[in-house]
């Protein structure tokens, strides 16, 4: 959801500029800086940014950059006026003669030099500044697709790589078996005087081991692991559920690494869950 968009256009003797930010958020959190002249339609921009960004941390700007003639600022003749004819009267009363800088020091008094910095903003000069808003907004969101599409096979990277080391765990499978059946028979004979049934024995192995077995916790991690691909090639707004999906995948992972008994699988699963690890932070940034 990280993008940047901006759009500048022109309208008679102004700049109207718009430039949106958005970063990574699970819910929709907007933050505005607009002009004194479009306060009155804020609500019309939020709503039009909500509806289409959806999510993430937005900071939305726009600001109107006058012309050099608008921008001049203009000379208020009346408080000037105002200010000389009190100047003149308390320099008769009191003899304290007029400054000979006159202008310049009426120019620094209060209110004598006005910039006009609001103004009415008609419906033309609005339709321009939605147009700018719409187009700022556009340019955000194809820098999402773009950002969004390597995102994409990241991700398909990272599902790849746990299905390549699900798929290393086998050979290890057959192993681990003989190592414990091996391990146990040799403890039973250091046992010098004991007897066993070795039938019952063999029972008691095959229930062991059969705890031990991770051929469900396989299945299971194979299906989400495709069930992530369907759903990256599924209709957008799949964020939510994308990290639901890596949440039952860190189950099964979890589980087969509680039941390897193996050096080996045991590392396996360590890799499995960096993975996974990039594939939570990633998701998060998926709307």
């Amino acid at each position: 959801m990280t993008g940047y968009g901006k759009s500048v256009t022109l309208f008679q003797d102004r700049k109207i500029c718009v430039e949106i930010r958005s970063l990574n958020g699970k819910a929709m959190d907007l933050s505005t800086r607009i002009a004194p002249q479009f306060k009155c339609r804020e609500m019309e921009i939020r709503t039009l940014l909500s509806t289409q960004l959806e999510r993430g941390k937005v900071d939305f700007s726009i600001w109107v950059e006058q012309g050099e003639k608008a921008d001049t600022p203009s000379i208020n003749q009346a408080v000037m006026q105002g200010y000389l004819e009190q100047m003149t009267e308390v320099s008769r009363t009191t003899g304290i003669p007029m400054p000979e800088n006159l202008f310049e020091v009426l120019l620094r008094l209060p209110e004598s030099v006005a910039r006009k910095e609001v103004y009415d903003v008609t419906d033309d000069e609005w339709s321009v500044v939605l147009e700018s808003v719409k187009a700022a907004v556009a340019d955000l969101l194809a820098f999402r697709k773009q950002e969004g599409e390597a995102l994409e096979a990241k991700l398909r990277g990272n599902i790849s790589a746990i299905t390549s080391l699900l798929a290393s765990v086998e050979p290890y499978e057959k192993e681990r078996v003989e190592k414990i059946r091996a391990r146990i028979t040799e403890s039973l004979e250091k046992m010098v005087g004991v007897e066993y049934d070795k039938n019952r024995l063999e029972q008691e192995l095959i229930f062991y081991i059969e705890k031990l077995d991770v051929n469900e916790e396989k299945q299971r991690l194979t299906n989400h692991l495709k069930y992530f691909i369907e759903t990256i090639e599924g209709p957008i707004g799949q964020g939510k559920k994308l990290g639901f999906i890596a949440q039952e995948m860190g189950r099964e992972i979890n589980t087969l690494g509680s039941k390897s008994n193996h050096a080996e699988m045991q590392n396996i699963v360590v890799k499995m869950k960096d993975e996974l690890e990039q594939i939570k932070e990633q998701v998060l940034n998926i709307m």
